[in-house]
């Protein structure tokens, strides 16, 4: 019994120190947020094109989607533009099928090209030409230096809005200013709008596809605490 007694003196000492450390939240303290939004167009588009194909012998369908796709790939290539008009091989892939008993049936296959860039027009006109892909589907994006330049907007409007509510909250409770206790700054991720398209399949007559990329929302959050003072 004596040894336990000295155990829990020892562990109350030893718990005593860091107890003591602990700081309760300042009685002035005040939580509050702040917001801002800033609308840009969207600057990149993807079109992704695919063919499928069904048959009984694995090899010669994968000979069949890799020769649509090298078809389309080379065409492409000779649009291809660094930054404008960006060309590249997508999803690829050959599984077998299956009947209601079970037993193999045949074999089913797609390839994937995509199409991006910042001409828009340019890729729409290209994506029409490539008759060995039909367009699957459409996507539009920021660019790295237009999300970051529309999230330092954002970023600089909510921080004022959060000062300005500091102040006047202050202000309101009798509180002549306020220093800033704690503050946390985030960002809401512009949501990619993706379309599919229906299937087609371009002739040389053919229009292109239409192009209306909209605009896109960037939002910072600043959430914190401010301790008012007399």
């Amino acid at each position: 019994m004596r040894r336990q007694a000295v155990l829990v003196l020892l562990t109350a000492a030893l718990a005593g120190p860091a107890l003591a450390t602990e700081v309760a939240p300042p009685r002035d303290a005040l939580s509050m947020a702040a917001s801002a939004t800033i609308e840009v167009p969207y600057d990149l588009m993807a079109v992704t094109l695919s063919t499928t194909r069904e048959g009984s012998d694995a090899a010669a369908l994968q000979s069949q989607l890799r020769q649509a796709v090298d078809t389309a790939l080379a065409e492409a290539r000779r649009a291809a533009r660094a930054g404008q008009v960006d060309v590249r091989t997508g999803a690829f892939s050959l599984g077998p099928r299956y009947s209601s008993k079970g037993q193999l049936s045949g074999w089913s296959g797609q390839a994937e090209l995509v199409l991006e860039g910042r001409d828009m027009s340019a890729i729409a006109q290209l994506a029409s030409r490539l008759s060995t892909l039909t367009v699957a589907r459409v996507g539009y994006s920021l660019a790295r230096e237009t999300r970051e330049k529309a999230e330092a907007e954002a970023s600089a409007q909510a921080i004022a809005r959060f000062r300005a509510r500091a102040s006047d909250y202050a202000r309101l409770f009798g509180y002549s200013s306020y220093s800033v206790r704690e503050v946390n700054i985030g960002g809401d991720a512009p949501i990619q709008p993706m379309f599919k398209a229906r299937a087609m399949t371009a002739t040389a007559g053919d229009e292109s596809l239409p192009v209306e990329a909209g605009r896109a929302t960037v939002t910072v959050n600043v959430n914190g605490s401010v301790v008012m003072t007399r």
